[in-house]
């Protein structure tokens, strides 16, 4: 889904590529949707056909030779293009070897996470994340990594699911909570910047908080989670967006997890 963020006092926009087309999300607020997987999966990048999506959309040789599937996405710290075996060292240089953010942000409560400079508010929608704040901003995903590696020490890396979708967490001054977390990181954050230099790495310290709200009318108490590989037909009503999730009052789903599906979408 494609979530768009016009003001922090009005909620998120979404749509949803079908095809073409971009279907608006908002107005079907209330209205019973159906979306059924048609037992077809296409790679994202190739175009083949799949048994098996591997890492949101690819497929197996795809998944295995793709340097944005490479073990260090996840873990941006283990980065090897320095060694000579970046899988693909164009995709890196244009993707990796660039500006970063690391972020504090409340989705189930206080995280920490990095993402491209390019990429805010848009990664802080895509995770649901009710209040966003810059805290860094780096030369490269690796040092990325090693700065989230240092702070998750302290602090959740991860988003909990069910509880970003029961309701919103409380809020929080992320603004003192970053002060606190890079106190107790000193040693380590002055150990980075004598390593790759104050310019690498430079805090951000008027950066100031984003709120974000989300289109939801009703927060599930027990959210369970909808598998169109075992169950290729969800119905229900629509009772809220967050994130990349779609909130029925039967279930919820991740559309991310379903990008390199043939879906078929209606609402009435």
């Amino acid at each position: 889904m494609r979530g768009q963020l016009e003001s922090p006092e009005t909620p998120v926009t979404y749509s949803l590529p079908i095809g073409e087309e971009q279907v608006p999300l908002n107005a079907l607020l209330g209205k019973t949707l159906r979306l059924e997987a048609l037992g077809v999966i296409n790679c994202v990048h190739c175009g083949r056909k799949t048994k098996k999506s591997f890492s949101q959309g690819y497929c197996y040789p795809c998944f295995t030779k793709l340097a944005q599937c490479d073990v260090c996405i996840m873990s941006p710290e283990k980065c090897h293009y320095d060694q000579g075996t970046c899988r693909e060292p164009a995709w890196g240089e244009q993707f990796c070897m660039t500006d970063h953010i690391v972020y504090l942000a409340n989705s189930s409560g206080l995280k920490v996470g990095i993402t491209r400079a390019t990429q805010i508010p848009t990664r802080w929608i895509d995770q649901g994340a009710s209040q966003a704040l810059p805290i860094m901003r780096v030369a490269t995903r690796q040092q990325s990594g090693l700065v989230e590696d240092l702070l998750r020490q302290q602090v959740a890396d991860k988003t909990n699911w069910r509880a970003l979708l029961k309701g919103d967490p409380e809020p929080l001054d992320l603004c003192a909570e970053r002060d606190r977390l890079l106190n107790n990181a000193e040693a380590g954050l002055t150990e980075l910047q004598s390593r790759f230099g104050l310019q690498a790495i430079q805090l951000l310290p008027q950066a100031e908080s984003l709120e974000i709200r989300y289109p939801v009318e009703q927060y599930v108490a027990k959210p369970q989670s909808a598998n169109l590989d075992k169950d290729p037909v969800l119905e229900g009503t629509l009772l809220g967006i967050k994130g990349q999730y779609l909130l029925l009052d039967t279930a919820v789903i991740n559309i991310r997890k379903y990008t390199a599906y043939q879906l078929a979408f209606s609402a009435g």
